[in-house]
């Protein structure tokens, strides 16, 4: 299958070096690029404004031989453009009745499908355009006549792809999208997702950050594509300079952009997801109202219709994170974990004070998530000025608990200065599957879904006992991963707590989040002296109650410094296999493994994130997952993982519909029934099966 079979649609723009006053060159450089561009398998190809006579021609756009010149190089473009593929936008002045208009002119397949002017004709500081040009809004006409061909004028036209869906093309030039309510806002709110900015633009100091900020937000107000390309190497630079600028964002994404200043020719090209956008719209309430608001003046766009024939390019010409809720930059990750620690630490802070209950019961098995939440816990309440010793951690070993992660979850509780107790479940394990008549209760090594559940039953059963007993709260440990694949015992089990601050963060940002916490342990320096036996800040923090380092200035939560014993612990929990720890050790010594059982967790948050976020077909997602993870899985072993998705993720909906309170940490990123996910319990998996199935 094509990218563009995956609701993708490749994009170009293009900077040529270009020749003032001399359209004849420009064209040949413009279709240089363009068959350049087509044989990359762009739908797509946009030039900067004027690109075929120059922005910065002044009042040379007014002399006719100009004006001749400018059509025939336009002829040229038009003649080279039968049999490409992509739609051409090429910037020129053209005589529509007795005005001059600073135009788009869009072309297909030899054909032109409608010519845009420009809307907003700048008359400050360098600009002089009023002294040139008319405006879209002065035009007597709604047609035009260019090379023969009679076509839709005017800034009001949005051009359909009728065989891809979503491509829908809106042209703007250069002032038109830095006004406060550009034309692209009224197409976008009409159904424009691709968004065309054909600009001059001469450069200043501080330009290049104020462009970005305007075309990536607008993309993100808009829920659309928003293409920008500027004038480049060839502009006149007797009083302005220029600097090639061209930028391609999705939805608030910058996608790609171009070498500042480059003395050559230049083409960036990116593939923008017109499922994503498509999605976004239909989630995006308030953009439909405000549809519903305009409706009349909507209707009034005029819609052109073209059959755009994509090639057939298999390569994606994009970014596809391996961990989508993780941030690939360092800065950006430690940004994002710093953000993640207060979400969590702040939603466990509101509970406590909400309830007036300054106790905690929490399980601490030596695994990662119980890890996570316990260094909330601590957090939390250095944040609130409560002893740590209010934290009552229980490490509750089984019949399969092995040495290493007893001793882990003790050094981890002691490093901590938390109230640390181990209880032995498996008396009361033993006595439940006597009761019940098990197996292995007569000495037979019979390890079934009931003997793991007893366990993980009793764990929990202990844990809101000793909350009654101790007047705290249950903090639940278990991940939104486990969540999303139903990997937790229900009801009596590690599905349900009193709080779980864990609950909408997956298996892999958990792992960032603890290497993160180690890393400013080691940055800022360990917490030393009283602290580390007592558990209490040092300082200021000590009074105010807030953490130690960046908190005492800003109020802001950040990971506390914590000891040497505490980073060892943490660091052989990240490099230890994830387990329940629920069977005993094989003959030959091999640990029960989660991800051996139900898949990787890294695939399993891929499909995750795209399937609930965005809600894209199964073969997209096994599209995307081979993009971002090859070599590393296989195009067979990513459909064997997604289809054990699919189906653990339908079936244990039950779970989630009565999963206990958590903060919600990341957009589309819970799965709570009170959040951003409502499904019914008994729902079928056979419409996604069938789907991947005819990939």
């Amino acid at each position: 299958m094509t990218i563009y079979d995956h609701g993708f649609a490749r994009v170009t723009a293009a900077v040529p070096v270009l020749k003032l006053a001399d359209p004849a060159f420009n064209a040949q450089a413009t279709i240089e690029l363009l068959t350049s561009a087509a044989a990359d398998g762009a739908a797509l190809v946009a030039f900067p404004e004027l690109g075929l006579c120059g922005y910065s021609v002044d009042d040379l756009v007014q002399q006719d031989a100009l004006l001749d010149a400018c059509l025939d190089g336009l002829r040229v473009i038009l003649e080279a453009s039968r049999g490409l593929t992509p739609v051409v936008v090429v910037g020129i002045p053209l005589v529509v009745g007795d005005g001059l208009y600073n135009c788009g002119v869009v072309l297909h397949g030899g054909d032109v499908l409608g010519v845009v002017p420009k809307s907003y004709l700048p008359n400050y500081r360098e600009f002089y355009e009023q002294r040139l040009f008319a405006a879209a809004r002065d035009a007597p006409t709604d047609t035009a006549t260019v090379l023969g061909q009679h076509v839709p004028f005017g800034a009001d036209l949005i051009f359909s792809a009728n065989d891809l869906p979503g491509f829908n093309l809106h042209v703007e030039i250069c002032e038109d999208g830095w006004v406060p309510i550009p034309p692209s806002t009224w197409a976008a709110l009409a159904g424009a997702t691709v968004l065309v900015n054909l600009s001059g633009s001469p450069v200043t100091v501080g330009k290049e950050a104020y462009r970005k900020a305007l075309c990536t937000s607008h993309s993100a107000k808009l829920s659309a594509a928003y293409v920008y390309v500027a004038a480049g190497f060839g502009e006149s630079t007797t009083d302005l300079a220029w600097d090639g600028d061209a930028l391609i964002a999705e939805n608030g994404t910058l996608l790609a952009r171009s070498e500042p200043f480059a003395i050559a020719d230049q083409t960036i090209t990116a593939d923008i997801d017109l499922d994503r956008l498509s999605q976004e719209r239909r989630r995006m309430i308030s953009m439909r109202d405000q549809v519903g608001d305009y409706a009349s003046d909507l209707k009034q766009l005029r819609r052109i219709g073209f059959d755009l024939s994509p090639s057939s390019v298999t390569d994606l010409r994009r970014d596809v994170a391996r961990f989508p809720y993780v941030p690939s930059g360092a800065i950006d990750r430690d940004l994002r974990c710093r953000e993640v620690g207060n979400i969590q630490v702040q939603g466990l802070a509101a509970r406590l004070r909400a309830t007036g209950i300054d106790k905690i019961v929490i399980g601490v098995s030596g695994g990662l998530d119980s890890t996570l939440a316990l260094l909330v816990a601590v957090d939390t309440f250095d944040l609130l000025g409560l002893p740590r010793t209010n934290i009552h951690a229980y490490t509750m070993p089984g019949f399969a608990t092995g040495d290493a992660s007893l001793r882990r979850a003790h050094e981890l509780m002691d490093s901590l200065g938390v109230s640390a107790t181990e209880l032995d479940i498996r008396p009361s394990c033993l006595q439940m599957l006597a009761d019940l008549d098990h197996p292995f209760a007569k000495g037979e090594k019979v390890y079934d879904i009931t003997f793991e559940n007893v366990q993980a039953g009793e764990r929990t059963s202990h844990l809101f006992r000793l909350a009654n007993h101790l007047g705290g709260i249950v903090l639940g440990t278990g991940d939104l991963s486990e969540l999303a694949l139903g990997w937790c015992t229900y009801g009596v089990g590690d599905q349900m707590s009193h709080y779980n601050v864990n609950s909408s963060v997956p298996k892999t940002l958990i792992q960032h989040l603890i290497r993160w916490m180690i890393g400013e342990s080691e940055a800022t320096g360990n917490i030393t002296g009283a602290s580390e036996a007592t558990g209490k800040t040092t300082g200021a923090s000590e009074a105010t109650g807030n953490i130690a380092g960046a908190s005492e200035a800003t109020g802001n939560i950040t990971a506390s410094r914590h000891s040497a014993k505490t980073v060892s612990a943490l660091r052989e929990i990240l490099d230890d296999v994830i387990s329940p720890e629920l069977i005993p050790p094989g003959e030959d010594g091999s640990v029960q493994s989660t991800e051996d059982t139900v898949g990787p967790y890294a695939l399993h948050d891929f499909f995750l994130y795209y399937l609930t976020r965005f809600g894209y077909r199964p073969s997209k997602v096994a599209f995307l997952a081979e993009h971002a993870w090859s070599p590393d899985y296989d195009s067979a072993t990513i459909e064997k993982w997604l289809r054990v998705f699919l189906n653990r993720f339908m079936a244990n909906q039950f779970k989630r519909t009565a999963m206990p309170n958590g903060p919600k940490i990341g957009s589309g990123g819970s799965l709570s029934p009170r959040g951003d996910w409502r499904s019914p319990s008994d729902a079928s998996v056979r419409a996604w099966l069938a789907e991947l199935d005819n990939r």
